[in-house]
């Protein structure tokens, strides 16, 4: 039996990542209905906001559901009273120290779940008692890595290291994708800029159109010195590009990133001034679908890939 879809209870071992400005309950609901796991966003929501996404997919399904929360959010202790006076039953965190909110959480009956970029977090992570790890590569959108690790190398890695299931982001955007998570020793995948460009989804069409366009290359990770990001390339992008060549400090860039930027390109829909948070494979989005669709395909692509390698002969 697949560890994840046993530790979820769900059909298929596919997770949607929790990502600001595009996963809100309608999108976490729709995953969830049709067999995933939906994640609501918390990092683009106030308290209040939260609670009201997490009402309003109890009411939209049956199915479990989580909710990702990066721990660097300031408002956290109220995010987290939340979560467990709405009786969230699971929770991915990221951005922070997993060690600590774990016990917390645990001790709520909350399945915890950690994403790491590296060997030294996977293993701090596993010591602070989470259920499982996402072990997400460079080529993810959004919020990244600085030691810039490919999902085909992180993957196997942290699966030798770990002995809890391992859950592979970055890259995933195909059933043949998700097959080669599998033979790497992950357990289930996260998707993340399928699902962003979906009907569901709550970013702008503008945004999701700019998916649609997007070219090989028009994505890359940005602000290592901040907090590294991968974005798609626009003339916010470029304006930072130049201030990190130039040499820019910190203060430097949080002046130039002010605030709601992400807010502003993701779901206000301004390319150009607005930060557009997109991994690798955007390029290779065709199609605006709704998350079943989405689903559906990956699954039996999975399947039919893993049908047509176990006939080769060599």
């Amino acid at each position: 039996m697949n560890a994840i879809k046993t530790l979820f209870d769900i059909h298929y071992p596919i997770i949607q990542a929790g990502m600001v400005w595009c996963s809100g309950w309608r999108l976490a609901s729709a995953v969830s209905n049709a067999g995933g796991l939906g994640l609501i966003g918390a990092g683009s929501m106030t308290p209040d906001v939260l609670r009201e996404h997490i009402k309003k997919c109890k009411l939209a399904t049956s199915k479990p559901f989580g909710v990702n929360v990066p721990l660097l959010y300031h408002d956290i202790d109220q995010i987290f009273e939340i979560l467990v006076n709405e009786e969230v039953r699971i929770v991915f965190t990221s951005a922070g120290d997993p060690s600590k909110w774990t016990n917390y959480l645990k001790a709520n009956g909350i399945t915890v779940v950690h994403v790491i970029a590296n060997k030294k977090f996977a293993l701090k992570a596993e010591q602070s008692g989470v259920d499982a790890v996402v072990a997400e590569g460079f080529e993810a959108g959004g919020h990244n890595g600085r030691e810039e690790t490919t999902t085909l190398c992180l993957v196997p890695e942290i699966c030798e290291a770990v002995s809890i299931p391992v859950i592979a982001a970055g890259g995933i955007g195909s059933g043949k994708a998700m097959l080669a998570a599998f033979a790497l020793g992950a357990d289930a995948v996260q998707v993340g800029s399928l699902f962003a460009a979906s009907i569901e989804s709550s970013a702008h069409d503008n945004f999701k159109n700019a998916i649609l366009k997007a070219t090989e290359g028009e994505t890359k990770l940005s602000m290592k010195s901040l907090i590294p990001v991968r974005l798609m390339k626009n003339e916010f992008f470029h304006r930072v590009e130049k201030a990190e060549s130039e040499g820019a400090s910190r203060s430097d860039l949080m002046q130039l990133l002010g605030k709601g930027r992400a807010k502003q390109g993701m779901f206000e829909g301004d390319l150009t001034e607005g930060e557009l948070e997109i991994g690798q494979i955007a390029s290779s989005i065709q199609e605006i679908k709704s998350a079943r669709d989405i689903l559906d395909k990956m699954w039996q692509e999975f399947n039919s890939e893993k049908e047509r390698i176990s006939k080769l002969s060599f």
